[in-house]
């Protein structure tokens, strides 16, 4: 067997990127191909050990957290198969975004829309419902046209709309509940360019404007930050061209010393003396001019992220956007609270698979974040009360306390899942403590 065994013992923890979740697998493994996993999963099913595939840790919540086999992605990657004339590509699933952008691109192809971190890996980023923000183009998950997963029972199932396509319509974002996704097919199309232009704005002017930037751009988002009445845009859209990408110095001054470096700057002092970060606030929103730059989608839609924090995201009904945001800012302009992270909003269409946030609604995205280190507990429960109140959902990989009870009532296909969870894993081999809460036993 080819597959690669790190016996860890008890002392040996995993840690997600932002350093708030910790694991100690009994031992993990890196199969470099999918009979390779196949051998591990029935390997630990005859051991009584239960098994989380991992991707590269850049979700907050613990929905890969384990203490029996841990499942690495480092040697299952590339890619498998592109089908120019299908419009399909097929990789490994521990192909990180990036390698695979970077794949499309070099054969002038692209994802229709995507996130804006590129170091998640395609099973890692679908599984937990990655998205970036669109009018008319949906998450990640959306895009895919197949997949392939290997079971409790140690099958190999392909699924798609055509084969098994019940459980192909759960797995797109199967939260590691129904087995271990070896490989994923994407629909892609001609590379495009697109138009970015950033803006400065202000709260109340993009609250009155929030349907028209959201109706009449293909890709609108925008960061308020607290303790100000300051926004920062961005609206994607389709071009012509020519290209013209942001420039080498310009891009390294927005890009890196002032959202990375100064910013890190900033948020470590605000750490250390917490009264400063209203101050701090007003300035860091006036930092970043309005700009506009004309490129292909992974270097339009991508940003760097390498100041690290911890996240909590809600998506909410389109229309309830506006209402709760208000009551966000309300609620921090009256309070105690010192928040140094904008908040980011993002919006997306229906789509249809069962536990996406965006199933069956159009949605909007509201996430708060703080910088890591920073005592999150009372901002994170304060939005979240208000998330709830609009009939919110969680992002599956990002920080929240809802539990089963609650998302079978914000997930009208939430049972559908859980049925087809019954019948993969009837000995919950892929459970953990995350899955008991938001699934039940």
């Amino acid at each position: 067997m080819a597959v690669r065994t790190v016996r860890t013992g008890r002392s040996s923890v995993w840690r997600n990127w932002a350093g708030n979740v910790a694991a100690r697998p009994a031992r993990s493994v890196s199969p470099s191909s999918t009979q390779d996993l196949v051998e591990a999963v029935r390997g630990a099913a005859a051991e009584g050990l239960t098994v989380k595939a991992v991707g590269t840790g850049h979700s907050f919540s613990t929905a890969a957290a384990t203490d029996g086999l841990l499942i690495r992605p480092d040697r299952l990657v590339g890619i498998r198969d592109l089908d120019r004339g299908a419009g399909t590509v097929t990789v490994a699933a521990g192909t990180p975004l990036k390698q695979l952008n970077e794949t499309l691109s070099a054969h002038g192809l692209s994802l229709t829309n995507m996130g804006d971190i590129m170091e998640q890996t395609v099973a890692g980023a679908t599984s937990t419902g990655t998205h970036g923000t669109g009018r008319d183009s949906a998450s990640i998950s959306a895009q895919i046209a197949g997949l392939e997963l290997v079971t409790a029972d140690g099958s190999v199932l392909r699924c798609s709309a055509e084969e098994h396509p019940e459980i192909f319509a759960a797995a797109r974002v199967g939260l590691g509940a129904l087995g271990v996704v070896s490989a994923i097919t994407f629909r892609v199309e001609p590379e495009f360019l697109l138009t970015a232009r950033e803006e400065p704005m202000s709260f109340d002017r993009v609250m009155a404007d929030f349907p028209h930037l959201v109706s009449e751009n293909e890709h609108f988002e925008f960061y308020w930050f607290p303790h100000t009445g300051n926004c920062n845009t961005k609206r994607n859209n389709r071009s012509q061209g020519p290209a013209e990408p942001v420039g080498r110095v310009s891009g390294w001054v927005e890009d890196e010393l002032l959202s990375n470096g100064i910013f890190q700057m900033a948020c470590s002092v605000g750490r250390a003396v917490p009264a400063t970060i209203p101050g701090i606030a007003k300035i860091s929103s006036r930092a970043l001019s309005a700009r506009s730059y004309t490129d292909i989608p992974y270097k339009v839609f991508t940003s760097p992220r390498r100041v690290r924090f911890l996240e909590m995201e809600y998506a909410l009904p389109r229309e309830a956007a506006v209402d709760a945001l208000r009551e966000l800012k309300r609620t921090v302009d009256r309070s105690d609270l010192r928040v140094s992270f904008p908040v980011e909003v993002r919006t997306a269409p229906a789509d249809d698979i069962p536990l996406s946030t965006a199933s069956g609604r159009d949605t909007a995205y509201i996430a708060v974040h703080l910088y890591q280190g920073t005592p999150h507990r009372a901002y994170f429960t304060a939005a979240e009360q208000i998330m709830t109140a609009h009939g919110g959902r969680p992002h599956w990989g990002k920080l929240h306390s809802r539990d089963a009870a609650y998302l079978a009532g914000v997930y009208p296909r939430f049972g559908e899942f859980t049925a087809i969870r019954d019948r993969l894993d009837p000995d919950r081999l892929f459970a953990n403590d995350y899955l008991r809460r938001v699934l039940g036993d």
